[in-house]
């Protein structure tokens, strides 16, 4: 029996999804046809499935997954190799399982920037699905994580990044030049008392007012050169 997804069409079983990963292709190609081919949409859907499968949380809704895993990786590909324009600057938050702390950074960002700031998010070890306690802290602050979902690190976002955020997982991250690396040492969210985890929530939120800043261009001002600047910096922000 097909699966129900809350997130979109029934999932079929695994031994059928290669008709599924078709129709994923054709619309990602449609997508992305003035940065890549075709063959090359379908190998990045082909290994985002790979990556993705397997993990009995995802299989609920496995294939809204991969789309949209595999649309966020050429998307970035394409960005970080000027197939398409990078008209904001663009923040990635890594974590150990892209199920806490990333998870909430990325959606605290996400509130402040308002879409002036593109933000993605990964895990050196994902876990199978977002801690409870993520949606709790995220939900006192009138937010959801709704459609967000565990993945693991790549190449193609650390690239496409203007601002790496490591939270705990500094070690792991690839240093690629022009990028700003900051090193956010916060305690992981699983096991964290409530009051514990709000602490963390509280301490993220300042630390992402004060990367706002720096990210925004001032009303006026020009983004291009704002981003360009705010990029080159150096920090190992740990105060809170």
């Amino acid at each position: 029996m097909h699966e129900q997804s809350s997130l979109g069409s029934p999932v079929p079983p695994l031994s059928d999804f290669a008709p599924v990963l078709e129709r994923i292709t054709d619309r990602l190609a449609r997508r992305h046809r003035q940065a890549f081919s075709r063959a090359t949409v379908a190998g990045y859907v082909s290994e985002c499935a790979a990556l993705l499968t397997g993990r009995a949380v995802l299989r609920r809704h496995l294939a809204v997954s991969v789309e949209r895993f595999a649309d966020q990786r050429l998307g970035a590909l394409a960005r970080a190799r000027g197939l398409e324009p990078k008209p904001v600057a663009e923040v990635l938050f890594v974590c150990t399982e892209n199920a806490g702390r990333s998870q909430l950074a990325g959606a605290l960002l996400r509130r402040r920037a308002g879409g002036a700031v593109r933000v993605a998010t990964a895990g050196s070890v994902p876990a199978h699905e977002l801690a409870p306690v993520v949606s709790r802290l995220l939900a006192e602050q009138g937010l959801q994580a709704d459609g967000e979902f565990c993945k693991p690190l790549t190449a193609e976002v650390i690239e496409a990044a203007d601002v790496v955020v490591t939270l705990g997982c500094g070690d792991v991250c690839p240093v690629r030049p022009g990028r700003r690396y900051v090193d956010w040492d916060l305690p992981d969210l699983r096991g964290l008392d409530i009051e514990s985890a709000r602490a963390v929530r509280d301490t993220l939120q300042r630390r992402i007012d004060r990367l706002a800043a720096e990210l925004l261009p001032p009303a006026g001002g020009g983004a291009a050169e704002h981003v360009a600047g705010a990029a080159g910096r150096t920090s190992e922000e740990s105060a809170s």
